[in-house]
């Protein structure tokens, strides 16, 4: 493997080197925790894009690139579940609607990214705030049901939704340009 002062010049080599290297071991490692080689196939090749989008060549600043490797393949593995069960949740609830009021293909897949960028968006938010936004726009808690839920000041409660507000209005504008 190269030092850690060229791999710093070329960061793109020294990810074909860890690539080359660690690729095999990583997805037998992934196959193993999913279960499924296609999963652990894709997780793999989404660690190194990840590694080629930063293109810093960190990964070789470290003594055990495995464990690096495995620390941002779990990352990744902990999204997919995330996405796979909001997926499922929402294939189940079209499941209970009439096929008449079904929306086309189409609209089911725009509702489906939509809720995954939803997801990677509340995923960001501190544990309180994102449970304080959930109560209240899935369950329709008041902001008083959700502090004496959350044994939380009222005011509390409105800067958790507040934050979560902030976050999906970011989300909406991005979408705007």
């Amino acid at each position: 493997m190269q030092s850690t002062s060229s791999a710093n010049h070329h960061p793109h080599q020294a990810i074909d080197q860890l690539y080359s290297h660690h690729h095999g071991w990583l997805q037998n490692w992934l196959r193993k925790r999913l279960g499924s080689a296609a999963d652990a196939a894709d997780l793999a090749q989404d660690t190194f894009v990840r590694l080629l989008s930063s293109a810093t060549g960190e990964a070789l600043n470290y003594t055990a690139p495995r464990a690096y490797l495995a620390t941002i393949a779990n990352r990744l593995a902990l999204n997919f579940y995330r996405r796979r069960s909001l997926e499922q949740a929402y294939l189940a609830a079209l499941a209970e609607t009439p096929e008449a009021l079904a929306p086309s293909l189409e609209n089911q897949a725009l509702v489906l990214e939509a809720l995954d960028e939803i997801d990677q968006v509340l995923a960001l938010l501190p544990a309180p705030s994102r449970q304080a936004f959930l109560m209240a726009q899935l369950e329709g808690y008041t902001q008083e049901e959700i502090a004496s839920r959350l044994k939380l000041s009222v005011r509390t409660v409105q800067r958790h939704l507040a934050r979560a507000f902030e976050e999906c209005i970011v989300l909406a504008s991005t979408h705007d340009e």
